[in-house]
């Protein structure tokens, strides 16, 4: 189609242009390799989704951005044919859109509001926002962004998650030094152990790394703040003007339910962790083993269940999921799902184990559930799950639960300045994210319990702000720092 007549056509028009769907590997072959499984877009098909945008004079996509891109815009320059243009028009507000691309619930967040979407499919934001990204990277077309005159001050960044490599790249910019100190040997987060190949190619997080070493934010790994160094060294040893508390939720929930510590019971986090960060998959050319059966229980039906699940299919495992509700009630992205659904899994809807059965070594050998029913919705519209006193026992010889994440406790154990509610979560004033402890920041999962990528981005985008003034003296309010212990995390900040 001409871009004389792309100009031409109206509103109803595009809204009526066919979705475009990604192309996606052949589950038949992708259940055999950690390649990634969507393919990406054609320059044809990303064209033909932009001009599905109506580019509306309010749009509600902006706002449900956690970050705040201007969504129209970068559309609107690939409906023109320039992507290396919407990659830089993205960057503005977003440091990582490769990832955001792959890995964020645009299902509800910016699409969940696209204009489009009320009557047809919402515009494929996300794909196109991977699109973008992709061409920057496959052209090297991306520039070094304009870095402030230094200002003198020094900062420290705990941990190389979503939110510490935003917020070092946002402090870096605005010309301060910038130290990022990350527990393992390289950085990445939960984007590098937590998130499979499949879905978040290696080489994308690598690129961003080396993007903010280029611009000067310095590295430091195996250090555990708490442990070699505490808060406290880094502002009155180390003379660190500020600290940005990182450290995300990697403390695992487990069931306390008969044989959950058996041997080849495992959590989500130490599962993926031995393996994509840890290589276990390939033992023992690499030293971290990892016990996997034939049989993998996985517990739970969020996305990181999904991606335990697609995992251990991946290294030849039966795999099953069990899930105490249905289909409907499952909190995985709807993408997710399907992805999995289609990569040949058993699913035990309306199942909840109650007790993990062992052999004679305390290994593993079954899982005993008890069939649930749905209750009547309650007043959030959610059906709670009812026992029914009817059992059932499978086999399985190894268990993986993925029942979310509590905030990593070795700050706040080691500092007693930093308020924590009953969960752990650090407390922090909303508007600026200090904490309680002068001169220290904190955000993303830390600061929440367990969130998403880009959530924990916006909340590292507030934070810097605050930090920037913070140490050049222009902020003077006084935190407002939770005191109840009842009080809950963060629940939602936007970047604005």
């Amino acid at each position: 189609m001409s871009e004389e007549c792309v100009k031409e056509l109206s509103n109803k028009e595009r809204m009526n242009l066919p979705f475009q769907e990604m192309l996606l590997m052949d589950p038949e072959k992708r259940i055999k390799t950690f390649e990634e499984v969507p393919v990406g877009y054609t320059p044809e098909q990303a064209k033909t989704e932009a001009m599905r945008c109506i580019q509306c004079k309010k749009p509600d996509c902006i706002q449900g951005c956690p970050v705040g891109i201007d969504i129209p815009a970068f559309i609107k320059l690939i409906e023109e044919g320039k992507p290396a243009e919407a990659a830089k028009k993205i960057r503005e507000t977003n440091f990582l859109p490769a990832a955001c691309g792959r890995v964020c619930p645009q299902d509800k967040q910016c699409q969940a509001v696209c204009i489009v979407g009320r009557k047809n499919l919402p515009v494929g934001i996300g794909n196109l926002e991977r699109y973008a990204a992709d061409y920057e990277r496959e052209h090297g077309t991306l520039e070094l962004p304009d870095i402030a005159p230094d200002s003198g001050k020094k900062i420290a960044v705990i941990g190389s998650g979503p939110a510490g490599l935003t917020a070092a790249y946002e402090l870096r910019i605005r010309g301060h030094e910038v130290v990022v100190f990350e527990a393992f040997h390289r950085a990445g987060g939960v984007m590098v152990y937590g998130i499979p190949r499949f879905r978040l190619p290696l080489e994308i997080i690598d690129e961003d790394i080396k993007f903010l070493e280029r611009i000067g934010v310095q590295f430091a790994y195996n250090m555990i703040i708490g442990k070699i160094l505490t808060l406290d060294d880094l502002i009155k040893k180390e003379g660190f003007d500020a600290v940005f508390i990182a450290s995300g939720a990697g403390l695992p929930k487990m069931l306390d339910i008969p044989g959950v510590n058996a041997n080849g019971v495992y959590s989500a986090n130490e599962y993926l962790t031995r393996i994509y960060l840890m290589h276990a998959d390939k033992f023992p050319e690499f030293t971290t083993p990892l016990y996997q059966g034939e049989k993998v229980a996985v517990i739970g039906a969020g996305n990181t269940a999904m991606d335990v699940l697609r995992t251990a299919k991946r290294l030849g495992a039966d795999v099953s999921c069990y899930y105490r509700r249905s289909h409907e009630e499952a909190p995985a992205r709807s993408e997710e799902l399907e992805h999995a659904e289609q990569e040949f899994l058993n699913w035990k809807w309306l199942s909840n184990p109650v007790e993990f059965i062992v052999d004679e070594n305390n290994f593993i050998k079954q899982i005993k559930c008890e069939k649930m029913a749905l209750s009547e919705p309650d007043e959030s519209g959610r059906r709670r799950p009812m026992p029914t006193g009817e059992f059932f026992t499978d086999d399985c010889d190894t268990v993986v639960m993925s029942l979310g994440c509590e905030v990593n406790p070795i700050i706040p154990s080691t500092d007693d300045e930093v308020r924590i509610n009953k969960w752990g979560i650090i407390m922090v004033d909303e508007s600026t994210c200090q904490t309680s402890k002068e001169r220290v920041f904190a955000g993303g999962d830390a600061i929440t319990g367990g969130s998403t990528v880009i959530l924990a981005m916006g909340q590292a985008k507030n934070a810097a702000r605050a930090i920037d003034k913070y140490v050049r003296g222009k902020l003077k309010e006084v935190p407002n720092v939770p005191t109840d212990p009842n009080a809950p995390g963060v629940q939602w900040s936007f970047a604005g």
